[in-house]
Order: structure tokens, then sequence, then C-alpha cells
């Protein structure tokens, strides 16, 4: 934070460079600006690992702070006063000295099909054995496998605007594309008009998925009591139980695991999915607590997967990821 010669104050915020993640750090300024309005918020932009390392498959980059570690690094260094994230890319274990201050009320977290402009397909039912769904998720390529065997899933990376154009190209590989609606949904209607099928019932989300999760100094008051104004408390619960869970397997973008959280008043139904790389194997499962007891809820979950034959599908997977 620092003050102008205007007498008004600044304060400099960490974001990705990508369309997606400035329309993410501006969703956050706007709420802010709501009960401080006289503050001039600047935006800086880096990139990161996981924007640098396009080429390679994310499972095999690793997944400590892929997205993360950047703009963690530019608040523990005093250049920037928050980060804001997508709550699926912030690792379950903190660097020293930083915290989640605010957790944004959730957008819808399902994930949803896209298909290329010339094809005239809706759902992932009528696509043909052999057709080509771009996904550079583990947890994406695992359900798929497992729900339409005949489909092959091709990693793809690279932003959304990139992506698209992969997928139109006529000369391309790739006949639909596996998406989070809520980034589709942010980036406004040229892109979530373009949304065929909402895969909500079908496939298990990432954790923390549709939640923005903005990242400050734990030594910072002044800045946690603004952000504070923000967070959503029922999201946050729900996403501390989700988080939780992953925590308790140890899990990341390297492991196939997938969750579904309901909210119902006070009550959290939380859903969760651990499968084999190649969606032979899965394990599913569910807790239903107070919302408030998230963390134990998840914790309670990853136990109950873990004995149900998860652990022996980690094992398998954290000796090929070895290899």
């Amino acid at each position: 934070v620092s003050t102008q010669s205007t007498g008004s104050k600044q304060i400099f915020v960490s974001s990705r460079q990508s369309q997606l993640a400035l329309t993410q750090t501006n969703h956050v300024i706007n709420l802010l600006k709501t009960n401080y309005p006289t503050i001039d918020y600047v935006v800086k932009t880096q990139a990161t690992l996981g924007d640098k390392k396009l080429s390679v498959a994310l499972s095999k980059i690793g997944d400590k702070g892929l997205f993360t570690k950047e703009l963690e690094e530019s608040i523990l260094a005093g250049e920037t006063s928050f980060a804001v994230h997508s709550l699926k890319d912030i690792p379950t274990r903190l660097p020293k000295g930083l915290i989640v201050a605010a957790i944004t009320k959730r957008a819808d977290p399902i994930d949803v099909l896209v298909v290329k402009k010339s094809l005239p397909y809706k759902t992932l039912a009528e696509f043909p054995s052999g057709s080509v769904i771009g996904t550079s998720s583990l947890r994406r390529i695992a359900q798929i496998s497992f729900l339409y065997p005949g489909l092959v899933c091709r990693d793809i990376r690279g932003n959304l605007n990139t992506r698209f154009s992969k997928l139109d190209d006529e000369e391309g590989e790739y006949h639909g594309l596996i998406l989070a609606k809520a980034g589709l949904e942010r980036l406004g209607h040229e892109f979530s008009s373009r949304i065929s099928q909402d895969l909500g019932d079908q496939l298990y989300y990432a954790v923390g998925q549709g939640a923005l999760g903005v990242e400050a100094s734990e030594s910072d008051h002044e800045i946690i009591n603004m952000l504070s104004t923000i967070d959503d408390l029922p999201t946050r619960y729900a996403c501390k139980a989700e988080r939780s869970f992953l925590e308790s397997l140890e899990g990341g973008c390297q492991v196939p695991i997938g969750v579904r959280s309901i909210c119902s008043g006070d009550t959290l139904t939380l859903s969760g999915l651990v499968l084999s790389l190649d969606g032979s194997k899965v394990v599913r499962d569910e807790v239903s607590g107070p919302l408030r007891d998230g963390f134990n809820l998840g914790k309670e979950l990853g136990e109950k997967v873990l004995n149900n034959g998860a652990l022996e599908i980690l094992k398998e997977i954290r000796k090929k990821v070895q290899h």
C-alpha cells in the first residue's frame, strides 16, 4: 500500500496475464470498490511457470504452486498487497507467511462441453467412437475414459482463446473441449454461448472450482480486514471441506480426484471421487454434516475413500508418476 501525491491510497494487486485471470482480478477489485471506492487499485501482471511451460502436460510439470508461486513471491517481497487466483490453483499448503484472506461467492463449479463449430454434435454421447476431446486435466480424462471409453482424450494447453482456436481449426485434431463453466461465463457471451452441454450430472469437478481465492500476507492486517468484506462464508466452508479432502489424500493435479458439494441451509453434503489414471477403477463416497465443520468433514471423507480402495489407486499412480 502506498500513498500518491494526490492523497489517494494505492494498492498493488498481483495477477496472471491471461484474459480470464485479469477478468477475475478485476471482479475482486470491483467487489472491494463497493466498500473502498477511493482506493486506486494497480494490477501488476506476471507469467507463472504453468503459463510458460505450455508444451508440457500439467501432470508432468508437478503441481506445487504451478500457477501461483510467482504471484506469491511478489506479495512476500512487498511488491504487491494481494493476489487473485482460481481457488483450484492454490495448493492446500501455502508458503509460510501467506493466507487465503478471502474466497469469493462461488460461480457454478461444473464442467461443460464445447464442440468444434463445424460439427453437429451437442452432447458427449453423440460423438462417434475415436472422437478427440481436449483437456489437460487428469480428473476429466479419467472420468471421460470411465464414462465414454470410445472417446480419446488429448492434452490441450494455453489460455481459452488459444484453446478455442485449436478446437475450431478445420485441420485441428480436436472435436470437443471440456472446460470449467465458471471461466467461460466470467468471460462473457462470446465464450459462454459456445457451451453445448452441462456436465454437472456426469463429472465430479475440481476442488475449489468456480471460486476465487485471494492470497495476502498474514501480517498485513489492513489488507486482511479489507478482504474480509468480500469473503463468502458458505463458499469458504464448502471449499475448506473440499481442500481438506484433497489434503488428506495428498492429491494435486497429478491425481484424478473430483468432488461435489451441496449446501442446504447449515448442512453440507460432500461427495468425493478417486480414479485410476485410465478410469478403470473408481472409488466414491460421501459425508454430511454441519457446514461450519467443513475441515473435519473433508478429513472424514478422505479416510472413508482411502479405506474403500483409494489408497491402492493412489499408490499405483504415484509409482507411475515417479517412473
